[in-house]
């Protein structure tokens, strides 16, 4: 519709200097004018500007009149074009478009999804619960639209492609998740990823087993396969029904009451060092630490108050926001690194 559009307006525009210069050989003929008195006469009576003077010759007045009706019947033509793109929403649309790519560009430490299909939005889902700035990369209409609908940024494109992943702001990413049905996608967007950024945190989807092996290999950091972590919470539901619905109340972003969060230990933090119970962790922030992840990618999955917090050890913490944000608090760092 867009294309058939200015479509209207480049033949209008056609009619319109058609009209002025069958104007301008018209009065060079019928009043014997030179080109440029024709040509000036010719655009005030067209444009509607006004007559310069009345014809003296009658076949000049003719075509005066029938030059004042091209022009009316010009100019309406465009105007109900206007009407036409505005009612489409086609200039709406291109402000929109430019709207949002300045807003891509702005982003820094970002998130792209690749994929906007039932994965993909679920993910995207996550993000505007999570607060966590992302951008859409997927070519199908179906996926554009849901995120018109869902008022959400995004790249037509393919993640395979390595201009759209840089459209996307792949190099100002802090991750990507291949989120795409086709297992093949997925593993070429993962390369093109990871060739371009080695260092980026990418989460890839898999339809089974074999394709999973494959993705690591190209390099994904995180592989998940939707139906086989479907089938295990559904016989999980069956057979550990109390503790699955436990995992399923602090799993979706805590609820209202619980929230879980990872930190990172830092190396200016004046807590690193020291050890869970030496630091009150319990009695100051009202949080819980339920995990520890160490620097070298062990999982400590039962810490006690014993345990020592080294500096680039990832706590995971279990709190109500305000405890959340006190945990925050506590590890945060203190002053300027030493250089």
């Amino acid at each position: 519709m867009e294309h058939f559009s200015f479509r209207r307006f480049a033949v209008a525009t056609t009619a319109l200097l058609l009209a002025i210069a069958g104007g301008t050989i018209g009065f060079m003929a019928s009043l014997g004018e030179d080109w440029v008195d024709a040509f000036y006469r010719a655009i005030v009576t067209v444009t509607l500007t006004g007559i310069d003077t009345k014809p003296s010759a009658t076949s000049a007045k003719f075509l005066t009149i029938a030059l004042v009706g091209v022009g009316v019947a010009i100019f309406a033509y465009i105007a109900s074009t206007l009407v036409e793109l505005i009612a489409r929403g086609v200039v709406t649309d291109a402000w929109g478009e430019r709207r949002r790519r300045r807003a891509i560009e702005r982003l820094e430490d970002h998130y792209i999804i690749c994929g906007f299909g039932r994965v993909g939005r679920r993910v995207a889902e996550e993000f505007r619960r999570a607060r966590a700035p992302f951008v859409v990369l997927d070519f199908s209409e179906e996926a554009i639209e849901h995120a018109r609908e869902e008022n959400v940024l995004f790249i037509e494109g393919n993640g395979t492609e390595d201009e759209d992943l840089a459209r996307a702001g792949l190099a100002r990413a802090h991750g990507l998740v291949a989120a795409s049905d086709d297992d093949s996608d997925n593993l070429y967007i993962v390369l093109s990823a990871k060739t371009q950024r080695p260092d980026l945190v990418v989460v890839a989807r898999a339809s089974d087993e074999e394709a999973e092996k494959k993705l690591r290999l190209a390099g994904a950091d995180r592989v998940v396969l939707p139906y086989a972590t479907a089938g295990r919470v559904m016989a999980n539901m069956l057979v550990k029904p109390q503790v699955t619905a436990f995992l399923n109340v602090v799993s979706d972003s805590g609820g209202p009451d619980l929230s879980f969060e990872e930190i990172e230990v830092p190396r200016t933090c004046a807590a690193a060092g020291r050890s869970i119970g030496d630091l009150r962790v319990r009695e100051q922030t009202g949080a819980f630490i339920v995990a520890l992840r160490r620097e070298d990618g062990t999982f400590d999955t039962r810490p006690t108050p014993e345990t020592i917090l080294d500096e680039g050890d990832v706590i995971v913490g279990v709190g109500t926001m305000d405890e959340i944000k006190a945990l925050e608090d506590l590890f945060a760092p203190k002053g300027p690194v030493a250089r």
